[in-house]
């Protein structure tokens, strides 16, 4: 099964042309917060105040995961949610998940060059039948079944991203923004949701400073 981090890159990247449909700020806040809501969901992180706390340190068998937990468990001072989804925040870990769905077959992995001199990756689709099988489950829901944790952490990540635009543009817009409240979730769940917000737009700002100094 993959990760909810793993869901969110392979509705992120276009089929054919392999390449990310928002911008790597956004991206990669998503990701480190997919990981992040994934150890709630599994009940392996809690909220003791408004730090994050490692509730239980059992491996869940899933490298990425497992190393997050382990981070958090060892960490000694208290931090909030919005500390480790910038903390995991990384291309280093989009690239890893990336590598895994295309060792596994889900994406093929094409080193390219732009301008014929920079090195990039490009990951098109190869087996189109994992992403149609989520697109069906997300959509269900988008139709209003109720929401398992997984499918609800995983389109309150997509419209903190604002991936949803992208990837559901025909979606009704109430609909993906009742869901992104997290009603349905517990408090950990809810305040990594709003901790992925907060990155992104923090991460919006600190560009456009750069970008105008």
């Amino acid at each position: 099964m993959m990760t909810i981090a793993e869901e969110i890159l392979l509705l992120a990247y276009r089929e054919d042309t392999g390449k990310p449909q928002i911008g790597s700020i956004e991206l990669d806040a998503a990701v480190a917060g997919a990981v992040l809501a994934e150890l709630a969901v599994n009940n392996r992180i809690d909220l003791d105040g408004k730090a994050v706390v490692a509730k239980d340190a059992a491996p869940l068998g899933d490298a990425e995961l497992d190393a997050a937990l382990a981070r958090i468990a060892g960490e000694t001072r208290r931090r909030k949610p919005e500390w480790w989804v910038g903390k995991l925040d990384s291309r280093k870990l989009r690239g890893r998940l990336l590598s895994r769905l295309a060792e596994r077959g889900v994406l093929s992995e094409e080193q390219t060059k732009i301008l014929g001199i920079f090195p990039s990756t490009r990951y098109p689709e190869l087996d189109p039948a994992p992403e149609r099988a989520l697109r069906q489950r997300v959509r269900s829901v988008l139709d209003g079944a109720t929401p398992d944790e997984r499918t609800g952490v995983l389109i309150a990540v997509l419209h903190a991203a604002k991936l949803d635009r992208k990837a559901f543009p025909d979606a009704p817009r109430q609909r993906i923004k009742e869901i992104a409240k997290g009603e349905w979730a517990g408090v950990a769940v809810r305040t990594t949701i709003a901790s992925i917000h907060a990155a992104v737009a923090a991460g919006a700002i600190a560009a456009a400073v750069a970008a105008t100094s």
